[in-house]
């Protein structure tokens, strides 16, 4: 997701993926203490030619993926800063609890039933949540 023009269409989807993606990044940074780890070729390996294309080493393989996954966290991170900048825009008290239960990870018929709204009050409410944080 590049870091442009936040829309109310992105920020509706990062709020639905807040939950997810807080835990995501939490499970990932008690798994994943060491950051940047890099290994560096000396001596007559480091003359060698390198094979074009694909390769065949596991251990590289694993880490090229994990490093697209760390560049997947980053993204995450950002959108989630995204949204919490924003959180305090919200004042009135209804959108603010259906707020807290959305990024909570609840659903919209969820939501309605704790709060005694029908799920379509709550989708409106939602609505206004998310045209308070654009502004």
């Amino acid at each position: 997701m590049g870091k442009g023009q936040v829309n109310k269409y992105l920020l509706d989807q990062w709020i639905k993926d807040y939950r997810w993606m807080i835990n995501t990044i939490e499970e990932l940074q008690s798994e994943l203490p060491i950051k940047g780890a890099k290994t560096a070729q000396y001596g007559i390996e480091a003359t060698l030619p390198k094979a074009s294309g694909g390769t065949s080493d596991v251990v590289f393989s694993e880490m090229a993926r994990r490093s697209n996954h760390l560049r997947k966290i980053n993204d995450y991170i950002y959108k989630i800063q995204e949204v919490q900048k924003r959180i305090e825009k919200v004042t009135e008290p209804r959108e603010t609890e259906v707020l807290f239960w959305l990024l909570e990870g609840k659903s919209l018929r969820w939501i309605g039933q704790h709060m005694a709204l029908s799920h379509v009050t709550i989708k409106n409410i939602k609505d206004s949540v998310v045209d308070s944080m654009l502004k």
